[in-house]
């Protein structure tokens, strides 16, 4: 991959990892403002869109480690290769996923394994 390329990545994850990071930032703010219900319906309705908006937020953190991972593999050079075949992942599958760490083929072939072992 070119010096281009990889700065062309490290931008977008760069970018990426900056909208998530504004976003856990809003979803703290929001969180703060108490929102007084004397009615129970109300209050459960409110609840369960802070539940929901948490769980987006802990899916969102989790992603957030894999953009520094894929920061630290454009670091050590090893970034647009798969870590099965050692094969050039392709950029489109990049593209569409930044932070694959596998070839479209060995992602398949990962998944096929996986929902055989049944997990």
């Amino acid at each position: 991959m070119s010096p281009e390329q990889l700065a062309f990545f490290r931008q977008r994850l760069l970018a990426e990892r900056d909208a998530l990071l504004q976003s856990a930032h809003e979803t703290t703010q929001h969180l703060h403002e108490f929102e007084r219900t004397p009615d129970p319906s109300d209050r459960a309705s409110l609840e369960e869109d802070h539940s929901l908006e948490l769980r987006v937020r802990d899916r969102e953190r989790k992603h957030l480690h894999t953009i520094d991972e894929a920061l630290a593999r454009i670091d050590d050079g090893s970034y647009g290769w798969c870590e099965f075949t050692g094969e050039p992942i392709g950029l489109a599958r990049l593209l569409a996923r930044p932070t694959a760490t596998m070839s479209v083929e060995a992602q398949e072939l990962h998944e096929k394994r996986r929902k055989m072992r049944g997990r």
